[in-house]
């Protein structure tokens, strides 16, 4: 049996929050001492690295759920289906929703449970449930879905990655450049008899001892700051070893998994987190097959202009390549391409997917 992702739908807001923005921001390290470096050089250097020089915030009158719900709706166009017949609604985040304004966020009830209600889903053996994995927390709720479909408990999921970033950043940390919001949404289900197309194969890896809190919530870095309010904070350096030593690893074993031919994969569509850092994973990853150049336009990139929207990042490429937006890269039928991520946990995944 095959598990096809036969529709997908994104929603990017449409603030647009550019380099230049940070420019006043007054910068402290993780010792809580002043940056001295001027801003327009740190803006300058945080632009090298991470290829990113804009990025996309929500309004104010939208909450991560709300965003998830338009990608959600425009998946279920794209696939043209009743969204009575969904069986499942997986739904990946990291901080539910977070009132503009505030640090706290609200998990009760599950932002699943928000879009199936409001998508004004009836049916009751519709189970919607989120999942806590990091960055690749949208993959791993495809993973979960095809393995569902499989097993014969679905027969078809919605799966949904969307994040609103901004909102537990600390303004006071350079790397609170780096994040952004967004959500993208995809149909998995069984392809009808005879389809070529369908998930290959998966890998994923969670690496918990050293590695755990690469990411986690911390203090603002001002020395100033509340003591009992957190920010997402990352460990950057720690992150870019660890992924460049393992994310190559655990897509050649998808790939291998798979039985598909390095050269026969068309398109790579990696978590948007820092251009350096992807641009590593595919050369590191072709060295394992003893290949020195990865193919030409092999792998799409939107964080230029979207940032890292965490869990959203891989879902909004890839909705956004199928629809032609990105004139360098098309995708055919009987493509095969690869989706992995890494983050929080330490989390690592890949998904082998023939188009």
């Amino acid at each position: 049996m095959a598990t096809i992702i036969s529709g997908t739908g994104s929603y990017i807001p449409n603030i647009v929050i550019t380099n230049e923005s940070f420019i006043d921001h007054t910068f402290y390290g993780e010792d809580g001492q002043l940056i001295a470096t001027p801003n327009a050089e740190i803006v300058e250097k945080f632009k090298d690295i991470t290829g990113i020089y804009e990025r996309r915030y929500a309004p104010e009158n939208l909450n991560t759920s709300e965003l998830a719900t338009k990608a959600a709706e425009l998946a279920i166009q794209d696939a043209g289906i009743d969204p009575e017949t969904i069986d499942q609604i997986i739904f990946a985040h990291n901080f539910g929703n977070v009132i503009q304004g505030t640090i706290q966020t609200d998990t009760i009830p599950a932002l699943a449970s928000r879009v199936k209600h409001q998508l004004g889903i009836k049916n009751p053996n519709c189970v919607a449930y989120d999942i806590l994995f990091g960055c690749p927390g949208w993959i791993q709720g495809v993973i979960q879905a095809d393995s569902f479909i499989k097993s014969g408990m679905a027969k078809r999921c919605l799966v949904i990655g969307a994040e609103t970033l901004s909102r537990v950043v600390d303004a006071h940390d350079r790397d609170s450049m780096i994040f952004s919001d967004g959500a993208g949404a995809c149909i998995v289900e069984e392809a009808p008899a005879g389809s070529q197309s369908g998930i290959l194969a998966a890998s994923v890896q969670s690496h918990c001892v050293d590695e755990t809190y690469y990411l986690y919530l911390g203090k603002s870095y001002h020395p100033d700051g509340e003591e009992d309010t957190r920010y997402i904070k990352m460990k950057g350096r720690k992150v870019y070893e660890y992924a460049i030593k393992n994310v190559p690893i655990a897509m050649k074993e998808c790939i291998e998994k798979a039985g598909v031919d390095i050269h026969d994969v068309k398109k790579f569509f990696l978590h948007q987190a820092n251009e350096k850092m992807d641009e590593g994973f595919i050369k590191a990853l072709y060295k394992l097959y003893h290949i020195r150049t990865a193919p030409e336009h092999i792998m799409p990139m939107s964080i230029h202009e979207l940032g890292n929207s965490s869990v959203a990042t891989i879902p909004t490429l890839y909705d956004m390549v199928k629809k032609g937006k990105y004139k360098e890269h098309v995708l055919h039928q009987g493509d095969v391409v690869i989706f992995a991520s890494v983050g929080a946990g330490m989390n690592i995944n890949a998904i082998c997917y023939r188009v």
